[in-house]
């Protein structure tokens, strides 16, 4: 008979904690979606803010959402020297429209003396007399206890009493921080269990920065200690080098059998196919591209270039893939470069809808066409949209919507009617469309975004099928050195269906590899559409 598997808890911290990284500033908007998301997904605790220490978050626990999960305040315990009935912190943790309150406590003696300026004992009230302040109001306490591995080396004694004052004055869960992130692993796990025989590991949880790429790790080892909650951010984020990443830690508790066959999770087998799509939407609310290399979500997690390695894959997928791509709800990539075999080209067509035999000699045709452009600076990997035009176009089967005679781009500094120093760009594009000879002009913030403009601006019969098309993304990389250097562009466009896809452009002037890409974006819309000529 299978034994049950024990109950471990998700505390997601990321729009508490998250809102420190560098360059992310949630508004009330943003975090009333990521916490519809959060909850959506199955996360046990969702940790809103600290109410009291801004307008966004003091606004945020102004109403009662009604989530799922368990909606958290966060914020310091009682300050020395007053009690917890008259002090403001408390205070606007108790008035906040919260299911539970996790209190911030000092866990090492050094910041008790340093940034306190205390005793230990008051500090040890402090932790005592604000938990029972808010477990007197209903409330389900959480205490965590900052640096408290930093602190249990420095004075074991003192670390461990403020986890058992915590528990015993009736906290539910005593949280155990590595806010520094320079613990290891191994002395996580050994530290955790001598914290067990004070607090019952079912009311310990483990919070761990990512200082040393270890948070994921660290978590775990909490929990194979003891530790029954896990603390963390979505896509990781966190100040300096982010908190423990959720969105590598929840796939390998349901996926991985040491932990699934163990652990039962908020998050079901289906809510997690859900976790790429997700992890982007995150990205996309803060404006920042998702990491392509990110484990499990990321657009490389399962991408394969070498051709024999791509061989295999195409075999038997698990002899280089350590779970399923679509049980997180992302896709297999057999990546299209010059290293690439028969079996990458195949792969790759395949994946974007083009069914070849793998003796059709177009194939060694689109090889050696692909890797001819590659010794020129394009690359396909992260343009399958290009990639699919490229294809086609060797098979004969791109349309001639329409041909580019030329264009032209001015870029103009000047002074403004209120005295300002601006830059102006204008751009004009010659475009013959059947017999038909269309000249359109426009204006933009850049040069780029001037030619896109005026391409898009009239295509005459074509116009009504790009009329959604909109550029989402401009990436360029520099090829080599000197101001002569050859510039690759790609850029990710975006349609009315919400579908994405990426062109690049590769040559000496940045503006010319720019529209080659703008080019390839609108020839793809039409061949997507399935416009005929």
């Amino acid at each position: 008979m299978t034994e049950p598997r024990e109950r471990l808890y998700l505390f997601d911290t990321t729009l508490r904690d998250g809102a420190q990284t560098t360059g992310v500033d949630f508004t009330l908007d943003d975090k009333l979606k990521i916490a519809a998301l959060l909850d959506d997904l199955g996360l046990d605790f969702v940790e809103g803010g600290y109410p009291g220490a801004n307008p966004t978050d003091t606004a945020l626990f102004g109403t009662k959402r009604r989530l799922k999960a368990t909606f958290t305040a966060f914020g310091m315990t009682k300050r020395a020297g007053r009690s917890a009935a008259n002090d403001p912190g408390v205070a606007a943790l108790l008035e906040a429209e919260a299911d539970a309150i996790c209190f911030v406590a000092k866990a090492w003696d050094y910041h008790v003396h340093v940034a306190l300026g205390c005793t230990l004992e008051e500090n040890l009230e402090g932790i005592a007399d604000s938990v029972k302040a808010a477990k007197a109001r209903g409330r389900e306490v959480l205490v965590d206890c900052e640096h408290f591995f930093d602190g249990f080396k420095a004075n074991r004694d003192f670390a461990l009493a403020c986890a058992r004052t915590a528990f015993e004055s009736g906290a539910r869960w005593v949280v155990l921080c590595d806010t520094n992130g320079g613990t290891l692993p191994e002395e996580v796990e050994a530290i955790v269990r001598e914290v067990t025989a004070v607090v019952p590991g079912g009311n310990l949880g483990i919070h761990a920065h990512n200082d040393t790429e270890q948070a994921v790790a660290n978590s775990l080892a909490a929990v194979r200690a003891g530790c029954r909650q896990i603390q963390g951010t979505l896509n990781g984020l966190g100040e300096r080098c982010g908190n423990a990443n959720l969105t590598s830690l929840i796939p390998t508790l349901l996926l991985k059998p040491a932990y699934a066959e163990r652990f039962a999770i908020g998050v079901t087998a289906e809510k997690l196919t859900q976790l790429t799509k997700i992890s982007r939407q995150l990205d996309e609310l803060i404006n920042r591209p998702p990491n392509r290399h990110a484990p499990y979500v990321g657009a490389a997690a399962f991408a394969t270039k070498a051709g024999i390695h791509a061989s295999a894959v195409l075999k038997e997928p698990e002899t280089y893939e350590h779970v399923p791509p679509e049980t997180v709800g992302n896709r297999r990539h057999v990546l299209v470069s010059e290293q690439a075999g028969k079996s990458n080209v195949l792969a790759e067509l395949e994946r974007v809808g083009l069914t070849v035999s793998k003796d059709d000699p177009r194939v060694a045709r689109i090889l050696d066409e692909v890797k001819e452009r590659e010794s020129l600076g394009y690359a396909y990997e992260g343009a399958d949209a290009s990639f699919f035009l490229l294809a086609k176009r060797v098979m004969g089967e791109v349309p001639a919507f329409f041909a580019v005679e030329r264009f032209k781009v001015n870029v103009e500094r000047r002074y403004n009617a209120a005295g300002d120093l601006v830059t102006f760009s204008e751009a004009t594009v010659k475009v013959k469309v059947g017999d038909e000879v269309l000249i359109s002009a426009a204006e933009g913030n850049g040069p780029v975004n001037a030619l896109d403009a005026a391409l898009r601006k009239d295509l005459g019969r074509y116009q009504r099928f790009i009329e959604d098309l909109e550029l989402v993304d401009f990436r360029v990389r520099i090829l080599n050195g000197g101001t002569g250097a050859v510039t690759r562009v790609l850029i990710e466009s975006r349609d009315g269906a919400g579908d994405t896809w990426t062109t690049v452009g590769v040559s000496a002037n940045i503006i010319d590899a720019s529209f080659q890409a703008l080019t390839d974006s609108i020839t793809y819309k039409l061949v997507k559409e399935g416009v005929g000529v």
